[in-house]
């Protein structure tokens, strides 16, 4: 392996294009696994605060898996104190809406499919699925992203679009 150039990241301009690189893929990313609720964006931000503050520690090599851990480990940490907080409140969901009650039914059905059947498939299918169709990310982007090749990255998607469709197909 070739020696890095440099020692750390602490150089601010290394820095920020390391931010500039990570940052929003990071944040989809967890925010496929762990849902918009636990503020994944906020997660990630932290992520790059330790990261600074271990950046001489933190080799530019391993400063992709440091920050994906880092992240993920607070979310898990977080996923640990909403458990805790759903045990002693109650969430009370909206009361109305302006919508037919059976344009409302029908869709929290589908809704309830949707989840149900994506909370099905594999892991990595989910994740590259996701990334994919929500993000718009190419076949090449997710296997970078999610360190495999890009012929895993489309069987994947392709798997997880074929469930989905078999699952929910009828709904029609």
């Amino acid at each position: 392996m070739p020696k890095s150039l440099h020692e750390n990241i602490c150089d601010k301009l290394r820095f920020s294009k390391l931010y500039e690189k990570y940052a929003q893929t990071l944040s989809n990313i967890l925010l496929y696994k762990y849902g918009h609720l636990l503020n994944p964006s906020d997660k990630v931000q932290e992520a790059f605060i330790k990261l600074w503050e271990n950046c001489a520690k933190v080799t530019p090599e391993t400063t992709k898996s440091y920050l994906y851990t880092t992240a993920n480990n607070m979310m898990l940490n977080e996923v640990k104190h909403q458990k805790v907080v759903f045990k002693h409140q109650a969430v009370k969901p909206k009361d109305y809406t302006n919508e037919s009650p059976e344009f409302v039914l029908r869709k929290k059905e589908f809704s309830k499919r949707f989840e149900d059947v994506l909370s099905k498939l594999k892991d990595e299918e989910r994740e590259a699925f996701l990334l994919n169709k929500v993000d718009g990310k190419t076949h090449r982007e997710i296997a970078e992203i999610l360190g495999i090749t890009k012929k895993v990255a489309e069987h994947r998607i392709y798997a997880a679009f074929k469930k989905l469709k078999t699952e929910l197909e009828e709904l029609n």
